[in-house]
């Protein structure tokens, strides 16, 4: 009993600790989260036609040489 009530209280420091750093944080306003998301979709596209392309060409080659 004594070994649950130990973890309980643990669990409860942790979680007030938590609280304690989440107020400490700095969140993003609406329009700067909205820009990052959008940098991310952006680069995310870019990098995924760039790795299409290479991949494409890459089996070409591959193709092409071992016939």
């Amino acid at each position: 009993m004594d070994k649950i009530k130990l973890i309980f209280e643990k669990v409860k420091h942790f979680l007030k600790e938590a609280k304690i750093e989440l107020r400490k944080v700095t969140w993003p306003t609406p329009k700067q989260t909205l820009a990052s998301t959008s940098v991310v979709i952006i680069v995310v596209i870019i990098v995924s036609l760039f790795l299409g392309i290479v991949d494409f060409g890459i089996s070409k080659i591959i193709r092409l040489t071992l016939g």
